[in-house]
């Protein structure tokens, strides 16, 4: 497929009315993992009504970006690099970029939607060369097509934003853009996240936990260095499944459940553990081969007291199980399931504080950065023998609509790093899921078929 794509043009947004002008301290959670942009898209079918006059759309939704930046004014700021890899932002509302363009294509030739090579003409593009105060944490872009339809693609930085904030972001935005009033206040005091606190003293109580998720992940047998592994080819599926074939899942993994667990393993439990799985097969590990699953949790109800509704930040951690891929492939889903929950009940309040306070005594952040999009060869790589499975299952993803409808479609913009894979609800039926799968090219189909096949009671 030929698409082509023509920019109008690239504008700077900045909030309606003044903001608070300062430095705001980000969070150990702030500077850790993903901190670039991750991409987003949306695409809509408006009606008729909506596609004249032409700019209709575009102002639309470059008015509604200004307003929504007063209350996240944040995202207006700019980052800055600070000694040891960390990073403080300077909110100082010098706007994000607003870009508008047109495509001779149509929405049909996108298909299903899965990222693509074209995706990259119709999400914002961040150029790393650049200096990072240079760059605006948010840049949006809205491409409209011949048949009327429009995708609309936000790129935020994951220094900046988790995957709820960012949610949240775009709900208010549209919510704006309907003449609404803002539903839920963004705030910002990173003291709930004991930012302020002495360096030098110990946090208290000052909890000596384990903390596995800040270990090297393992390497393939017999290699000395992922380099080689970072280079390889990737792509990204995304993969659809019906109630009945996550509930046929779901029923495997409970089948021989362990007396431990009395509460069944939820669909992110079993979805993570089949994505392991599967993996590990298509990937054609020795059976001894050694394996880590990160797994993303959401910890603002797991602090004592939980975060109030509207932390804007990272409050997201990162957590690690492990295990050889022989014994991940030969054993039931259940055994792998049992191991995803372990781990996700590790994160506790104290689990949390004493790893920002591992964090916060390192010398140099660098290590536990994913800096692969910056086409570093140092940090955080999550690719084979290992991936990480982030669940959208409680995020509000959907519903979005600035005036003309819901979108048709919502998923990641392309960010096929091995080992990358996202799990979200259907559109189009209850109950089922949407697997986004990065790994790399020679190892995909075979992934794609233990993916369906492996699914029985």
């Amino acid at each position: 497929m030929s698409m082509t794509v023509r920019y109008r043009g690239t504008y700077t947004v900045k909030p309606e009315t003044a903001t608070w002008v300062g430095h705001l301290p980000l969070s150990e959670l702030d500077q850790i993992g993903t901190i670039t942009h991750v991409p987003n898209i949306y695409i809509f079918r408006p009606p008729p009504e909506w596609l004249h006059p032409v700019d209709a759309i575009f102002g639309t939704l470059r008015g509604s970006l200004s307003r929504v930046l007063v209350p996240f004014y944040p995202l207006a700021g700019r980052l800055r690099w600070l000694d040891g890899g960390r990073l403080r932002l300077d909110c100082n509302a010098m706007g994000v970029w607003f870009i508008e363009a047109e495509s001779d294509g149509e929405l049909n030739d996108l298909g299903d939607f899965c990222p693509r090579p074209e995706f990259e003409q119709i999400v914002p593009s961040v150029d790393y060369t650049m200096l990072i105060h240079e760059l605006p944490p948010l840049l949006v872009q809205v491409t409209k097509f011949k048949c009327g339809g429009l995708a609309l693609s936000a790129s935020i930085s994951h220094a900046v934003a988790d995957g709820p904030s960012a949610a949240h972001f775009m709900t208010e935005r549209a919510r704006l853009a309907r003449g609404e009033p803002l539903g839920i206040e963004p705030y910002y005091d990173r003291k709930v996240l004991w930012v302020g606190e002495d360096p030098t003293g110990p946090l208290l109580p000052p909890p000596n936990l384990e903390h596995s998720e800040f270990n090297h992940p393992p390497l393939l047998i017999g290699h000395t260095s992922n380099l080689e592994q970072r280079k390889k080819k990737t792509t990204m599926v995304m993969l659809k499944l019906t109630k009945t074939q996550v509930e046929t899942l779901k029923n495997a993994a409970n089948k021989d459940r362990a007396g431990h667990h009395p509460r069944p393993y939820t669909r992110y439990e079993t979805m993570s553990a089949h994505i392991w799985r599967c993996a590990c097969k298509a990937r054609k590990h020795k059976p001894e081969q050694p394996t880590t699953l990160w797994i993303c949790v959401d910890a603002r109800s797991r602090l004592q007291p939980s975060l109030k509704p509207g932390y804007f930040g990272n409050a997201t951690f990162d957590v690690a199980a492990a295990g050889t891929s022989g014994e991940l492939a030969s054993s039931p889903l259940g055994c792998t399931s049992s191991k995803i929950r372990e781990a996700i009940e590790t994160v506790t309040h104290d689990h949390v504080r004493s790893a920002i306070e591992h964090i916060r005594r390192q010398p140099d952040l660098t290590m536990f950065q994913d800096l692969h999009a910056l086409g570093s060869t140092q940090g955080l790589f999550y690719g084979n023998p290992n991936l990480e499975v982030v669940s959208w299952l409680t995020l509000q993803v959907y519903g979005l609509d600035f005036g003309w409808g819901r979108e048709i479609h919502m998923g990641p913009g392309n960010h096929d790093f091995d080992g990358d894979c996202l799990v979200l609800p259907s559109l189009e039926e209850e109950g089922g899921l949407v697997v986004a799968v990065g790994l790399k090219i020679a190892h995909m189909e075979d992934f794609k078929k233990y993916f369906y096949e492996d699914i029985v009671d």
